[in-house]
């Protein structure tokens, strides 16, 4: 009866965790002016910040998992979606994602039907000078920042806790195993997975 009574208690409470954060995701995707598509899922509350001159867009039928009720691996971070001034982020039809982050200064595109695993981070910028006399000064650093656009196209399926940083392009189809670190181009149809990612086989 008490296990009953604790399993019905922390259905209750993911229930209303669940709508309370859908209730602030609407909202804060209204307040930053993303394009969305009514078919959008989001499991648990997501953090968005785009600026006046950036875009952001989910096409059809996206599925975002955030928060610890929704993404079991470990680390249950909350999503986080970070859009710069002029910057572009595009998000396609059918990709799924759990407990990501997303930082996109420049241009990030994702193709339709990408599955993005647990705790992934996307990167576009380097968010410093790599030089030390631009980091003490801020506005030098600002100025001579790398970035770089970022390009996933259909069919990707990358795995848990991977970094994709600037310049990075993954062709149709590929896969990048869980823990990879991508810092350039990845052909269609191949497994890449390692720090740095390299070729593992062909598919």
């Amino acid at each position: 009866m008490f296990k009953y009574l604790i399993r019905s208690s922390k259905f209750v409470i993911i229930k209303f965790y669940s709508l309370v954060a859908s209730i602030s995701n609407c909202i804060i995707l209204r307040a930053n002016s993303v394009d969305f598509d009514r078919s959008l899922i989001i499991n648990g509350p997501i953090r968005c910040d785009v600026k006046s001159s950036g875009r952001m867009s989910l096409s059809e039928n996206v599925k975002i998992n955030s928060g610890p009720f929704f993404n079991p691996i470990g680390r249950n971070q909350v999503s986080n979606f970070r859009v710069g001034h002029e910057a572009n982020l595009v998000i396609g039809n059918g990709v799924g994602m759990s407990s990501v982050t997303i930082v996109c200064t420049k241009e990030i595109l994702i193709g339709d039907n990408v599955h993005i695993g647990g705790n992934t981070v996307i990167y576009d910028t380097d968010f410093h000078s790599v030089s030390k006399e631009h980091r003490v000064n801020r506005k030098l650093d600002q100025i001579n920042t790398v970035a770089k656009p970022i390009y996933i196209e259909d069919g990707v399926f990358i795995g848990a806790h991977c970094t994709i940083l600037k310049g990075s392009k993954i062709g149709q189809n590929s896969v990048v195993g869980a823990g990879s670190v991508v810092a350039g181009a990845i052909p269609s149809n191949e497994i890449w997975a390692g720090n740095p990612a390299r070729l593992i086989k062909s598919l």
